[in-house]
C-alpha cells in the first residue's frame, strides 16, 4: 500500500535554509512531492532558531546567506544534534569542501545547478546512510 511508504518517509523532516526565494520554492516543491515534510527559511539564523525548538532529520542549506551562513548554521546545528544529517546546496562547492572550514565532516555537498531528481536521490542516499 502506497500510504505506508509515504507515511514512513513522512517521518523525515527536512529543514531548508536558502535565501533565494525561487530556488527555495523549487526545492520545497520537489521534496514535498517526494514525500518529505519540509520547513523552510530564507536565512540561517531563523533556521537555527527553529532547530533549537524541535528535531529534524536533515538540514539542507545554502552556504552563502545573510545573518548566518550555511557552514556556521551546520556547525551549530550538529552541536545541538550530532545525529542531524547535513547537505549543502551551493554554487560554491570549493567553499564547503575546504578542509579548514568548520563544516561538519560528513556533510554532503550538492553543487548548483542540479536536477530535482538528483537532489531527491542525494537526499534519499544521505538519509539511508
Amino acid at each position: 500500500m502506497v500510504g505506508n511508504i509515504i507515511g514512513d518517509v513522512g517521518m523525515t523532516r527536512i529543514l531548508l535554509a536558502e535565501d533565494d526565494n525561487d530556488m527555495r520554492r523549487f526545492l520545497v516543491r520537489a521534496l514535498e512531492k517526494a514525500g518529505y515534510e519540509v520547513i523552510d527559511y530564507d536565512n540561517g539564523l531563523s533556521a537555527y532558531n527553529r532547530l533549537c525548538e524541535e528535531p529534524f532529520t536533515l538540514l539542507l542549506t545554502d552556504i552563502v546567506m545573510p545573518e548566518m551562513d550555511g557552514i556556521e548554521l551546520a556547525r551549530r546545528a550538529t552541536e545541538l544534534d550530532p545525529d542531524l544529517k547535513v547537505m549543502f546546496i551551493t554554487g560554491f562547492a570549493a567553499v564547503a569542501l575546504n578542509p579548514d572550514s568548520e563544516a561538519p565532516k560528513n556533510a554532503k555537498v550538492l553543487s548548483k545547478p542540479f536536477h530535482l531528481r538528483e537532489l531527491v536521490g542525494e537526499v534519499e542516499r544521505l538519509l539511508a546512510a
